[in-house]
């Protein structure tokens, strides 16, 4: 297994640098998208005269730092955009990747659940200490030991989340027994129409008519899913470093992260896209 000779040979093990170059094209379209996307629904004017995000920052910073903020914060929006797209395009990666990593700092200023933000940093600060991101949109395939400390970082931090995401569910009874699946769909049932942005949504019409009532049966069905979740999450990193399974483990994670985007598009696409592009690094 080739992450336990790297780690074995003090990070001196030859890797294929196009492997980074991947993840390097993939992270910058994904924060591209999700920029993208900040701008949108209320995103742009979030810091307007007289806004409660405006009000929240002046009691939470005072006057001054909170004016910095808010007249930095347009700016930035764009600028971190164009260097994400630059970044996936492979112009001048590195400032590109500096820029990126620097406006999407910036939301941990203002958002209430940053999760999706501290894993893009750290995703990030991966290809920060690589030696070789590529230049251009091509990939480049070799074997040298620039990148090699940089995608056992990368596995490492993909299977932290995976084990720590799946120790939270274990001491969930709610997630584990399935209610907490079965009461969010059930309730989505219910308010969706009134909710004011609906495309936040993408749950499918089948899973809504026959998961979607709160019934014995539902909650059954839904403890089921916990329990695929939850062995999916422990088994995943093993099974990505294992050439014979790997093939299996990445279409099992795929469309995990699609089941779990259906949820909330606009939230999670970060991290499912992250995730799933970091299994690059797992390639043997």
């Amino acid at each position: 297994m080739w992450f336990v000779d790297a780690l074995a040979s003090g990070f001196q093990y030859p890797t294929d640098p196009g492997r980074l170059h991947l993840f390097r094209i993939l992270y910058g379209t994904v924060c591209t998208l999700r920029f993208a996307l900040a701008l949108g629904q209320g995103g742009w004017n979030r810091f307007a005269p007289g806004s409660l995000s405006t009000h929240t920052a002046e009691q939470r910073y005072g006057p001054a730092r909170a004016r910095l903020l808010t007249g930095a914060y347009r700016p930035v929006l764009i600028a971190r955009t164009v260097a994400a797209a630059a970044l996936a395009a492979g112009l001048a990666p590195r400032a590109a990747l500096v820029m990126v990593l620097a406006g999407a700092a910036m939301e941990l200023c203002y958002l209430k659940s940053p999760n999706a933000v501290r894993y893009t940093l750290l995703t990030g600060a991966c290809l920060l200490v690589a030696g070789d991101l590529g230049h251009g949109p091509a990939i480049e395939h070799g074997s040298s030991t620039a990148n090699t400390w940089a995608l056992c970082l990368l596995v490492l931090i993909t299977t932290d989340v995976y084990w720590n995401s799946a120790w939270q569910k274990i001491r969930s009874p709610q997630f584990r027994t399935g209610l907490y699946l079965a009461q969010w769909v059930h309730t989505y049932t219910q308010v969706r129409d009134r909710l004011p942005y609906r495309g936040q949504h993408a749950i499918p019409g089948a899973v809504l008519r026959h998961m979607g009532n709160l019934t014995g049966r539902d909650v059954r069905l839904w403890r089921l899913v916990a329990a695929t979740v939850i062995t999916a999450e422990i088994a995943l990193p093993p099974a990505l470093l294992i050439e014979q399974t790997m093939p299996y483990a990445v279409a099992v994670g795929i469309v995990m992260h699609v089941a779990f985007t259906c949820l909330k598009p606009r939230q999670l696409i970060t991290f499912s896209g992250l995730t799933t592009g970091s299994y690059t690094a797992f390639t043997p």
